[in-house]
């Protein structure tokens, strides 16, 4: 019974010591089931340890996201905020630095990360939001763009489709023609694979985009 409530974690390191060190902490916990090189990325945790978030680290991750894992730990020594978003990028929703990431810090990020939930430390969390309401206010904003890559114009359309105006009607109210309205929709459907005007305001809706 109790193998069935354990979460499977693939540990890998940027060298043997650091990995046999994380694994050793790792495999007396009985909440975890170090896995082997042919764990299914679905149902792993992948665990990586590095002593900075160098190029090797960054590697290391790009090749677990290659395989399939969506839900990385990262383990690893300061890192600055261009360098948490290339984490994110390459698939990372857990962060802990190397001084603090004890058995029990580790178990709790990988029961968060197998729960899709994301963790990072609350310094390094403050310094990404703001770099990224940087990003909104001086890059995007000024281009007419949000974070969420639609643009001002089209989320006013998805506003006005939200409240069951017509083509006709919302070409009116914003002075476009119904083919650019019609254009508009077309182009957010496509670009998030949605299926139609009402999955397209479902989707806004969830996101917070209107």
């Amino acid at each position: 019974m109790m193998a069935t409530t354990r979460t499977q974690v693939l540990v890998r390191a940027t060298d043997p010591i650091l990995q046999n060190g994380v694994s050793a902490a790792l495999r007396t916990r009985q909440e975890i089931w170090l896995a082997g090189d042919d764990a299914d990325p679905a149902t792993t945790v992948a665990l990586v340890a590095a002593d900075r978030f160098d190029e090797p680290a960054a590697k290391l991750l790009r090749v677990l996201q290659g395989r399939g894992f969506t839900r990385i730990v990262l383990v690893s020594g300061e890192m600055a905020e261009a360098e948490i978003l290339t984490a994110v990028e390459a698939g990372v929703c857990a962060v802990a630095r190397r001084a603090e990431a004890t058995p029990e810090v580790l178990v709790r990020l990988v029961k968060a990360a197998a729960a899709g939930e994301g963790a990072l430390p609350p310094d390094l969390l403050g310094r990404l939001l703001n770099r990224v309401s940087r990003l909104q206010r001086h890059v995007l904003e000024p281009r007419g763009l949000q974070l969420a890559g639609i643009t001002n114009r089209e989320g006013e359309v998805l506003r006005l489709v939200a409240s069951g105006l017509s083509t006709q009607e919302i070409a009116e109210k914003l002075c476009y023609s119904q083919r650019t309205v019609k254009s508009i929709i077309h182009d957010v459907t496509n670009r998030f694979q949605l299926k139609n005007r009402a999955h397209a305001v479902a989707y806004a809706l969830k996101e917070g985009l209107i």
